[in-house]
């Protein structure tokens, strides 16, 4: 379950899996203290965690600022949608009036809440549309893949970034085009012009061969300073 939190100045949420809030507590990070969740794509291993959140704010810990969520189009209504669901008949207008989510299209270079952020479309869903970022905040630059097959614009975007939080799903199924996979990750490497690589999203053939694998990968809990 993706989810993953940067505390420069400010402090964002980079995707909600269901299992972030409990990240966040175990972590000893108030969920309050978020100033921005973005979300790369509407699947539910990346924004599943949102009503956990949610329902935090409105019985746990009130919010006082506005939180701002963004991500792709038709995020919100699936957001509430998925609310209402998990938890028929409550009153979200405890917490709507302190949420704001923001659409952001592939292409798209500007300062949401606290960061800049530059997003571009991956080769992962069809029908809705997921992201990749490069999130520029507290003089750093973190790029993030989301889940993407290889596309020639993740050059440019972690080009001089500190830290390129890159999935790798799959070791050897190479023929997948909407998930990285680890020999073309390490083909491209060079190419990759980053301080820091960092892969995600790791796949069971992944954690199988782990021996091999030459990058850093992450683990839970893991903390990255940069």
């Amino acid at each position: 379950m993706s989810g993953y939190f940067i505390d420069a100045g400010a402090r964002i949420l980079l995707e909600a899996g269901p299992t972030v809030l409990t990240a966040l507590k175990r972590a000893g990070v108030p969920a309050p203290d978020i100033d921005l969740v973005l979300i790369s794509h509407p699947h539910g291993d990346h924004f599943g965690g949102l009503p956990f959140l949610l329902l935090e704010y409105m019985w746990e810990k009130p919010r006082r600022t506005i939180l701002t969520i963004a991500g792709p189009r038709n995020l919100e209504a699936r957001t509430w949608r998925l609310f209402r669901t998990m938890y028929p008949g409550s009153d979200i207008s405890r917490i709507a009036r302190w949420i704001r989510f923001e659409v952001i299209e592939p292409g798209d270079s500007r300062r949401i809440g606290p960061a800049r952020v530059t997003a571009i479309r991956t080769p992962h869903m069809t029908r809705d549309k997921s992201l990749a970022f490069r999130i520029e905040v507290g003089g750093h630059t973190i790029a993030f893949s989301g889940d993407s097959g290889w596309t020639e614009e993740l050059v440019p975007l972690c080009a001089g970034a500190d830290l390129f939080l890159c999935e790798c799903t799959y070791f050897e199924s190479s023929q997948l085009g909407f998930h990285l996979n680890y020999p073309l990750l390490a083909s491209m490497r060079e190419r990759l012009a980053v301080k820091r690589l960092v892969l995600t999203h790791l796949g069971r053939e992944v954690l199988d061969r782990a021996a091999e694998v030459r990058f850093e990968m992450a683990e839970d809990g893991m903390r990255i300073d940069l």
